[in-house]
């Protein structure tokens, strides 16, 4: 697998419509693969004063087209990723940044027997909640007090240009410790949550004082 850095002009308009219609960002990623088109995941990152796209994938990507269309100039990152994931190991702590769409499924109360209907967790205490649960599904380890949110966003834009889409995203910073390696690869390989086309669900990890990307 590969783990890509690229470099955006936040004041360019093309990457300022970007910024408020993510399916934009999502269609360059994917015209940076020749074959079928498939999900890779990727975020936006800020990292002192400059906007970085990150991109994870299992094909080397041609961030020619991306770069020309959102880029300062500066030439993209490549490295290859498994160096890294060869490094989690039961008990390992690691530094991680997650973006993502965290989610509860509620019921109506008026229809108790109804399948419930998906909606955002706008409170700060329902969006801890939630990645302290999903910690649990994929193989790490969370204390309270050892992460916190850091940023909030709701994006709205819409679909194809059709359907009306909302979406909030949540940038989670901290601690965590791995307790099964197996379960934590997958997961950081495959994302976590939903809305991974939109740029959400991509966790990247520091260890040792050693960057990831």
């Amino acid at each position: 697998m590969y783990l890509s850095r690229a470099e955006l002009d936040p004041t360019r308009r093309s990457t300022m419509i970007a910024l408020t219609s993510p399916q934009k960002f999502h269609g360059a990623v994917e015209n940076s693969f020749s074959g079928e088109r498939r999900r890779r995941l990727w975020r936006l990152d800020s990292l002192n004063g400059k906007l970085y796209l990150l991109l994870l994938s299992e094909e080397l990507p041609d961030l020619t087209g991306l770069c020309a269309q959102f880029g300062t100039g500066a030439a993209p990152e490549t490295r290859r990723y498994e160096p890294l994931l060869e490094r989690v190991t039961p008990g390992s702590c690691w530094q991680f940044r997650l973006t993502a769409n965290p989610t509860r499924t509620r019921k109506d109360p008026a229809d108790p027997l109804a399948r419930g209907a998906l909606k955002p967790c706008y409170l700060e205490a329902e969006q801890e909640q939630w990645l302290l649960e999903q910690a649990g599904k994929h193989g790490f380890a969370l204390t309270e007090g050892a992460f916190q949110v850091t940023r909030k966003q709701t994006c709205h834009f819409r679909k194809n240009g059709k359907r009306p889409v909302t979406l909030l995203a949540v940038t989670y910073e901290g601690i965590l410790q791995v307790t099964d390696p197996e379960a934590f690869r997958e997961m950081l390989c495959q994302g976590i949550g939903r809305g991974k086309a939109y740029g959400l669900g991509l966790m990247t990890i520091l260890h040792g004082g050693s960057s990831h990307g």
